[in-house]
C-alpha cells in the first residue's frame, strides 16, 4: 500500500470510532465534556461539518486545480454547534457523520496519487506556518487525522470519567 492509501486508511479509522460512540448512553451525549467545552454531540457535529466542507469545497477546488480556501474557524465551528443543538437524535447525527466521512474517504481514494501529493495553496499560503511543510491534500488530511485524534481523546476522557466500561 502506498503512503497516500495508508494515510487515507488512517483517516477512515474514524468511522470505526463513530460506531463505538453509538453505544454511549444518550444522557452523556449532550453534556459538555468539561466546563466551558462542547458536548459529545457538538464534537461529532463539528468534525462532520469539516468533513462536509472538505467534500464540497476542498475536493472540488483540488479537482479544478484551484487554491483551497478555509473559512474563518470560529464562525464555522459555531455553525456546527448550532446545527447540533437545533435538534436531531444521537442516532441521526452518528448516521450523518458516518455518511459524511465515508463519502469523503471515497472521494480521496478516487483521486490520483499525483493530485493527492501536488502542492496547493491554502488561503494564499503555500507552506504550513507551523511546520514549514508544503501544503498538499495529503498533508491536510494528516492534519485532520490529528484533529480527529484530539477530539476523540477529549470524548474518551469525558466518557471514562463517567463510565469505566467504555474502551
Amino acid at each position: 500500500m502506498g503512503e497516500e492509501k495508508e494515510i487515507i486508511t488512517r483517516f477512515s479509522e474514524y468511522l470505526n470510532w463513530l460506531r463505538e460512540i453509538e453505544k454511549i448512553d444518550e444522557s452523556k451525549w449532550s453534556e459538555p465534556i468539561a466546563k466551558g467545552k462542547w458536548s459529545v454531540s457538538e464534537i461529532i457535529g463539528h468534525i462532520m461539518y469539516w468533513d462536509r466542507y472538505l467534500i464540497t469545497e476542498v475536493l472540488s477546488s483540488i479537482r479544478q486545480g484551484n487554491e483551497i480556501t478555509f473559512p474563518e474557524f470560529d464562525s464555522f465551528n459555531h455553525q456546527a454547534s448550532f446545527y447540533v443543538r437545533s435538534g436531531g437524535s444521537q442516532a441521526a447525527l452518528i448516521k450523518e457523520a458516518i455518511e459524511a466521512r465515508g463519502s469523503l474517504v471515497k472521494g480521496l481514494y478516487e483521486l490520483p496519487t499525483a493530485t493527492l501529493k501536488k502542492q496547493v495553496t491554502v488561503n494564499g499560503v503555500a507552506d504550513c506556518p507551523h511546520t514549514g511543510n508544503p501544503y498538499t491534500l495529503l498533508y491536510i488530511v494528516e492534519e485532520f487525522i490529528e484533529h480527529d485524534h484530539h477530539h476523540q481523546k477529549q470524548v474518551e476522557r469525558s466518557i471514562t470519567r463517567h463510565d469505566s466500561s467504555f474502551s
